[in-house]
């Protein structure tokens, strides 16, 4: 049963303690508001600034469990603080492990100040949660995919075009790379796990992830410098770094160029071309 009086105090007293910086956004001029406003904390849940009022006012309607997920987001709360949101409005938590899609409050605030930065946080499956608008421009939008094919390493076996954006020198590398991390996930998880129920899909899909996964290949990890190829800006060599939150087995991943650099003048051409870059 929806607590609605107590679920209006504790979304007021989290939006309160929010400041514009905290999430990424600009303060602006002759700012007065406590905390963030109303307008501001529905656009980061992505629902309408009416339904979230609505909500603070105790007199909005009983918000299904997607709606409380990208409330929890949008708020950047504490996995405690998650499910207690989910109490107060009348639903069980979701389960806590490594399938959880909640990024911690620490992550997203590093990922909120890295605007003009080509950036992804992404699941140990490679299930990308969130990108920069740079993250973006320089892979696509790989938010957008559902089911099997969020994961980069699924697509990789099973969709041609997930290669285009690598050097062709590098592809042979990085189907060992995602069948060897793949084994390792799925060996951590055990029988039953999402990425057991991703390996008997792809045995059964690709013919090449069969051959490598016969191999039994572990322990090839990422190269730390990348190679794109981009269709508007052409060849980047970018250095990725990796801040890993193992209590929710997410990874940042952070994408930069060296100063100077030709790859880095490229960068700089990514974000004047914007997020439509990659089309």
């Amino acid at each position: 049963m929806i607590d609605r009086t107590g679920l209006a105090g504790f979304l007021r007293r989290r939006r309160e303690s929010l400041q514009p910086e905290d999430v990424g956004l600009p303060r602006g001029p002759r700012r007065r508001a406590k905390g963030l406003r109303r307008e501001e904390i529905s656009f980061l849940c992505a629902m309408s600034t009416d339904y979230y009022a609505r909500l603070e006012r105790a007199r909005g309607p009983h918000p299904s469990e997607q709606m409380l997920a990208s409330i929890a987001q949008g708020l950047h709360l504490s996995l405690d603080e998650r499910d207690h949101l989910f109490r107060l409005a009348g639903h069980n938590p979701p389960v806590r492990g490594a399938n959880t899609e909640h990024i911690s409050p620490g992550l997203l605030r590093v990922f909120d100040r890295l605007g003009d930065t080509p950036a992804e946080i992404v699941t140990e499956l490679g299930e990308t949660l969130r990108q920069t608008p740079m993250g973006v421009a320089l892979t696509g939008d790989t938010t957008a995919y559902e089911g099997p094919a969020r994961s980069s390493g699924y697509r990789w076996f099973t969709e041609p075009a997930a290669r285009l954006l690598h050097a062709p020198e590098e592809h042979a590398f990085l189907t060992r790379m995602y069948a060897s991390g793949l084994r390792e996930i799925a060996t951590l998880r055990g029988p039953g796990s999402r990425a057991a129920h991703f390996v008997d899909l792809l045995l059964e899909r690709s013919e090449e992830f069969r051959r490598v996964w016969e191999e039994h290949e572990v322990g090839v990890r990422p190269h730390g410098v990348k190679r794109f190829v981009h269709p508007e800006v052409g060849s980047l060599e970018l250095d990725c770094q990796r801040l890993l939150d193992p209590d929710q087995a997410h990874a940042l991943l952070v994408y930069t160029a060296v100063p100077g650099s030709e790859s880095h003048e490229k960068l700089h051409l990514l974000s004047v071309l914007g997020p439509g870059a990659l089309r």
